[in-house]
């Protein structure tokens, strides 16, 4: 799925706007507790989600570009663009297409109306700012930036700033302060509630302390934003399979479920944060087991 592919969910329209692919990490890293015959029995088509190789997981990194009631929202922003990354080199001074993947899809940066952040992970809020003399000024600034409060005093408390968060720490400077200071941030409760007509915050803490998936409703249709909720289609059908990111794997695994319960419940059409492919799919529930199938 590239600019210019999208999906139609009610009155909405989503296009994937793709920043970059990481493929480094093998089935086993990624999901320390694989198993790859159970992985073959629950999920037959797993090689299907693998790089050319067949021995590395791709995992997709982009936003989501939603159009909707008039609206233009972004579900987070990806990579970035020049961004000092000394403790993570496959993100350090990327310099990707993403942006110009945003106007292929024919919306320029001014267009946007709201940033959605699932969480604040270098993955996640990367192209909020852009570089500009020296400085990191708003990607989108007629935007409206959306993220917990909770999520964003975690990553300034220096009890946290440790080898886990390192990252997350210089993140947090180059892409969400500068937000802050411009006044474009509305840090919010994430409550379930609805904080946009439509749209709604739901807790799924684990990934980090504060993460948290974004429903959209539109007419009877329901979309789910997962963020990183999972990064494999296998943990679908085994939810109990922690990916190696999560903080804390207990409520990680207890937010998955409650995500895939969520989706097979209101038939919601499922956009993923790394799933490969369309990162697009279903969520089936038959008996006391999810099945996943992409759109």
């Amino acid at each position: 799925m590239t600019a210019g592919q999208w999906h139609a969910v009610g009155a909405a329209r989503v296009t994937k706007i793709q920043d970059t692919v990481l493929a480094v990490l093998t089935p086993e890293q990624l999901l320390p507790e694989w198993d790859s015959s159970r992985a073959v029995q629950c999920y037959p088509q797993y090689n299907e989600v693998l790089d050319i190789t067949q021995t590395k997981v791709p995992l997709s990194i982009h936003a989501w570009l939603i159009e909707d009631r008039g609206r233009k929202i972004l579900v987070d922003t990806g990579v970035g663009n020049d961004k000092p990354r000394p403790a993570a080199p496959h993100f350090d001074h990327l310099h990707t297409g993403w942006l110009n993947n945003l106007r292929q899809a024919g919306i320029q940066p001014e267009e946007i109306d709201f940033v959605l952040l699932t969480h604040l992970h270098v993955d996640h809020v990367g192209w909020n700012t852009r570089k500009e003399n020296d400085r990191w000024v708003p990607t989108f600034p007629n935007a409206r930036y959306l993220f917990s409060k909770e999520e964003y005093q975690f990553f300034k408390d220096p009890a946290n700033n440790n080898g886990r968060n390192q990252t997350s720490f210089i993140t947090r400077e180059d892409s969400i302060d500068p937000i802050v200071a411009c006044g474009l941030a509305d840090q919010i409760d994430v409550s379930g509630e609805e904080v946009l007509e439509g749209v709604s915050f739901h807790s799924t803490p684990g990934h980090t302390a504060h993460h948290a998936s974004i429903v959209l409703r539109s007419g009877a249709e329901h979309l789910l934003f997962t963020g990183d909720v999972m990064h494999h289609p296998v943990q679908v059908s085994q939810p109990g399979w922690n990916a190696v990111f999560d903080a804390n794997p207990q409520l990680a695994m207890a937010s998955r479920q409650w995500a895939l319960e969520y989706a097979a419940r209101h038939d919601a059409t499922v956009f993923t944060s790394h799933f490969p492919l369309t990162s697009v799919g279903r969520v089936e529930k038959d008996h006391e087991t999810y099945r996943w199938s992409f759109l």
